[in-house]
Order: structure tokens, then C-alpha cells, then sequence
């Protein structure tokens, strides 16, 4: 209940407050490339029930039927402004209103597209127990997914053989230890990130993160104050 409170709260104050940004955004969207504002694809949240998620839209218009799901590297469908929307990733704000709605939560796992959640079903039986969020665990550790996914000849086999069961096991760390306090370090580790990254250039190039061992699983080092000295239960 506090957390539903404190995403509530949190997500009309940034609604609020990226008000003007939010129209600014917009306008520069419609004068850079046809297409709608806001881009809206069907994820799967908590309890398995679907819901659309909103992005600000960073493709062109007939995107889906140039290429898949996965965005790789400098993507050409990606457009100008939606190089810059989602390197500062302004792109992913609308997803407040996810928050709002009560679909997803500011932290929590990243809600991913069905015939994904269907490979794992098993493990999504768990996971989805909570709201997907904006940020997490994954979120921090695959900040450069996309130049990742460049370096595959097969970027969608990569993704579903590698990545996507690395994030599973993130994912299922946080649930075993989500906490407010848990949630309030990560939201401020994702805005440290983002200021980072788009303020240094070595950042920007890919530089690594540094992880920590616990129980099997790696962890970004700056979430692991959360739970370095628990062993993980049998």
C-alpha cells in the first residue's frame, strides 16, 4: 500500500512538474518526422494482465514493418530527435502515466513484450507477483543494451539466450528484497546514471559497470548495500 502511495504521488508531481517539457518534446517530435507523439506497444504486467506502455516516439512511422522488436545500435529507423530522446532517455517520462494508472511502478521489473514472457513463463510466475517499473536492477546493468545487441550477428538470439535470462535472475533478486528504501536508492542511482552518462564522454562510449557477486547473481554495485550479507534461501 505505501509503495502504490508513494508511485501515486510521485508520478503526478513528475507529471507536474515535465508538464512544459512534455510539450516541448512534442512539438519537436511532429516537426522532425511523420508520426504520432507518443509511441504505445502491448507489454505484460503483473498477474499476466496486458497493458500498453507509452514512450515518446523515437522511430519513424512505419518502423514495425522495416524491422523487429529489438532496436540495435544506430538503428536507421531511430529518427534524429529520437537519437537524443533516448540517450537522455526523455523518451521513457510518459511512462509516469503507466505509473498513474497503476500498470507499472517507478522501480520494478521492465515489463517485456508477451512471446518473451511466454519463454519464461515459469520464472514470470514469480516476477509478475509485482508491478513492472520504469528502473531497475537490469536497468542499471543494461544501460547500453542496444551497442550490446550491435555486436550480434543474431541480436534477437542474444537477447532471449543471454540477456533476457540475466535480467530474470536481476529481476527476481529485487523481488526477494524490494523495499521502499530499496526502491528510493535505485530511483536516485537511475537519475545519478543518467546524469553521468549524458555528461561524460567515456560514459557514453560503453564503459562498464562495476558488479558484485551475491548468491549466484550480479548485481550493479551501487544497489548492493540492499543485500550484501544475506545468503540466498534454499
Amino acid at each position: 500500500m505505501m509503495k502504490r502511495a508513494f508511485d501515486f504521488i510521485s508520478a503526478v508531481i513528475g507529471l507536474l512538474v515535465c508538464a512544459p517539457l512534455f510539450m516541448l518534446v512534442a512539438a519537436v517530435i511532429k516537426l522532425d518526422s511523420r508520426g504520432p507523439i507518443l509511441f504505445k506497444q502491448e507489454r505484460i504486467g503483473k498477474g499476466f494482465r496486458p497493458f500498453f506502455i507509452y514512450k515518446f516516439r523515437t522511430m519513424v512511422e512505419d518502423a514495425p514493418q522495416r524491422g523487429g522488436v529489438l532496436t540495435v545500435g544506430r538503428d536507421p529507423r531511430i529518427t534524429r530527435v529520437g537519437h537524443i530522446l533516448r540517450r537522455t532517455k526523455i523518451d521513457e517520462l510518459p511512462q509516469l502515466i503507466n505509473v498513474l494508472r497503476g500498470d507499472m511502478s517507478l522501480v520494478g521489473p521492465r515489463p517485456e513484450v508477451r512471446r518473451h514472457v511466454q519463454l519464461f513463463e515459469k520464472r514470470y510466475d514469480t516476477i509478475l507477483t509485482v508491478r513492472p517499473g520504469i528502473t531497475d536492477l537490469a536497468s542499471l546493468k543494461y544501460r547500453d543494451e542496444p551497442a550490446i545487441l550491435a555486436g550480434s550477428d543474431n541480436p534477437e538470439e542474444e537477447y532471449v539466450r543471454r540477456i533476457l535470462p540475466d535480467k530474470l535472475r536481476l529481476a527476481e533478486v529485487y523481488v526477494q528484497r524490494c523495499s521502499l528504501g530499496m526502491d528510493l536508492i535505485l530511483i536516485l542511482k537511475t537519475l545519478l546514471t543518467l546524469i553521468w552518462k549524458t555528461s561524460s564522454e567515456a560514459y557514453s562510449q560503453g564503459q562498464p559497470v562495476a558488479y558484485t557477486e551475491l548468491s549466484g547473481h550480479e548485481i550493479p554495485r551501487q544497489a548492493g548495500a540492499f543485500v550484501q550479507g544475506e545468503k540466498e534461501s534454499s
